[in-house]
């Protein structure tokens, strides 16, 4: 709208001798329920007119509409002065801009990003939480390379430690030589078992303990579980062969495992970390904290920073006996991903009960000097509930990743069942469209409501064709399709005689893709391009039921609605590949 700010600069300068800069000229999208599509905002020009607010909106109105032959009207509501731009205008937009083969798409910026999601523990399936953090990270990595970034998807797996310990050692004990060929048993849910086991077991020898006298915490500290598992964490870091190899075995189970887990969920990953290689990193920085005064050690010869001044704590960064903990590991692999990419910016996608570890992380970093931390960027997200409540991991009654895909297909195929949307597909076509249509109401759930936010996840919710859902925007997509195999489109630009408002709004909206593509990559918000494409589905589909498109009243208009229909598909399939989400051609 460039070319309306010129012309209140001019208007200002014409009417009011007032030195306007474009930077104080408020433009706004027009309300819906006022007739226009562009509104200045006028209280802030009433210090140059010295009339009143209604006054100024009337004075400029009448300027631009004298001025601008692509102003058709306007009228002033209180200080907002709405603006109506010509039909013409709008067909220009439409057949200059939104058809043009390059819509929506950014030339590379020459910025490079990380964004590290999914981050998984191989000791246990991957769960609800997961999803989330698996599906925004994907859709915000896939938003920043199509505005432009060059992009890469990296995934830190935590493969060490005692919680991997647990479910080797319940294995060891109670496995009698169980693998996931021999069981059935897909890998991750077969280590998972065993860690699940474990917790059981412990349980138990805590509670004999306390029975025998000691406390709740002596008896967790002296039951024999927990004892034999720290044992095994000191033969693993001290490179025992034996405890090695059973290691890499129950991982490799988890890994296919989750391998599968990762192509239903349709995510992938450029780099892959793991904390079995990097654990030890970052002692090296802790010695050129020390060096530069920005550690300190106390007399047990732990090493601390003060960031009291910054609102914060004091922050143990190294132990006394010289171990690592986990901040002193994630200031050795912030340094290494940055040696490794060189990346101008770096996506943590961690969920918001690790906000204050960040807040520190990034601190410290940036007192340290190094010039990549101003970079940083944690995507803080909000935890997943069912209605039925919140997961539990150590009890076993997590909400497991493939079993909520699984009842994300058998929904999908229950719904479509019932509205008879399957008539003609062969049953490898069916469960494939079951498929698209689970995995696109699930990540449309999942993706519409701002990172940020904790939300309510209802399966049964989420399959819904009619409400603000994936499926509800899949149809609209088929829709298009099918309204485009009826007919052929010629390449015709003359377009109507004139537009209808449903028409219009269309165009308006199919206009502000690329900036939508824009503030999405800014903000890192899939939200913001997942409710765009509802609101281009929800005009289309206004457009579609009150003006008929293969009956229309002459050529040229048939052929200007085709075009409108095909651009409004096209976007929707863009804008729902930008979350990770297919669309059907046919449903």
């Amino acid at each position: 709208m460039n070319f309306i700010t010129e012309a209140v600069v001019k208007a200002a300068k014409s009417l009011y001798q007032a030195d306007l800069t474009p930077a104080e000229v408020n433009l706004q999208e027009t309300r819906k329920e006022f007739e226009g599509q562009v509104t200045l905002v006028t209280f802030s020009l009433t210090k140059f007119s010295r009339k009143s607010p209604e006054q100024t909106g009337n004075d400029i109105g009448e300027f631009l509409k004298k001025e601008m032959k692509d102003i058709a009207g306007f009228n002033v509501i209180k200080g907002f002065l709405n603006i109506s731009l010509s039909d013409s205008y709008w067909l220009d937009v439409f057949y200059s801009q939104v058809l043009a083969d390059d819509f929506g798409a950014f030339k590379p910026n020459g910025k490079k990003v990380m964004v590290e999601y999914s981050s998984p523990n191989t000791n246990k399936p991957l769960h609800l939480g997961h999803v989330r953090n698996n599906l925004l990270g994907y859709s915000v990595a896939t938003i920043l390379q199509a505005a432009g970034y060059e992009v890469i998807k990296a995934n830190l797996v935590n493969d060490r430690g005692i919680h991997i310990c647990k479910s080797m050692l319940a294995w060891q004990k109670f496995g009698d030589g169980e693998t996931p060929e021999s069981s059935g048993i897909k890998g991750d849910h077969l280590v998972g078992k065993y860690y699940v086991l474990f917790d059981k077991e412990y349980k138990k020898q805590i509670d004999e303990l306390k029975v025998l006298g000691q406390s709740e915490e002596e008896a967790k500290k002296n039951a024999p579980l927990i004892k034999e598992a720290q044992e095994m964490l000191l033969k693993w870091e001290a490179g025992d062969k034996e405890v090695i190899g059973l290691w890499k075995t129950m991982n490799s189970w988890v890994y296919a495992g989750f391998s599968e887990t990762y192509k239903r969920l349709g995510v992938d990953f450029d780099q892959f970390y793991y904390e079995s290689n990097t654990y030890l990193l970052g002692k090296d920085i802790i010695d050129e904290g020390l060096e530069k005064g920005v550690f300190f050690k106390k007399p047990d010869g732990s090493v601390w920073i003060d960031l009291t001044a910054d609102g914060l704590d004091e922050k143990l960064v190294l132990r006394a006996d010289g171990t690592s903990v986990y901040i002193t590991q994630d200031l050795g692999t912030a340094q290494l991903k940055y040696d490794d990419f060189h990346m101008d910016e770096s996506i943590y996608v961690v969920g918001n009960e690790q906000d204050y570890h960040f807040k520190v992380l990034f601190l410290i970093l940036e007192k340290l000097g190094k010039s990549w931390a101003k970079g940083l960027y944690h995507l803080s997200y909000g935890m997943v509930d069912l209605p039925s409540g919140k997961m539990k991991s150590r009890e076993g009654t997590v909400v497991d990743a493939d079993d909520l895909i699984d009842e994300m297909e058998q929904t999908a195929k229950k719904r479509t069942e019932e509205l008879g949307k399957v008539e003609g597909f062969s049953e490898t076509e069916k469960l494939q469209l079951y498929h698209i249509i689970g995995m696109g109401a699930l990540k449309y759930f999942l993706l519409k409501v701002d990172p940020k936010k904790r939300l309510l996840f209802d399966p049964n919710e989420s399959v819904d064709f009619q409400g603000h859902t994936g499926p509800f925007i899949q149809y609209t997509h088929a829709r298009i399709r099918s309204v485009l195999t009826k007919m052929s489109l010629s390449p015709l630009t003359g377009g109507p005689a004139r537009l209808f408002p449903e028409e219009r709004d269309l165009i308006l909206l199919l206009s502000q893709f690329p900036e939508t593509i824009d503030i999405a990559a800014k903000e890192h918000n899939p939200a913001a391009v997942a409710n765009y494409v509802y609101e281009i589905a929800k005009a289309f589909n206004k457009f579609y039921h009150e003006h008929s498109i293969l009956q229309a009243e002459d050529e040229a208009t048939k052929q200007f609605r085709l075009l409108l229909s095909a651009a409004s598909g096209k976007v929707i399939k863009k804008g729902m590949g930008l979350l990770g989400i297919e669309v059907p051609e046919r449903m």
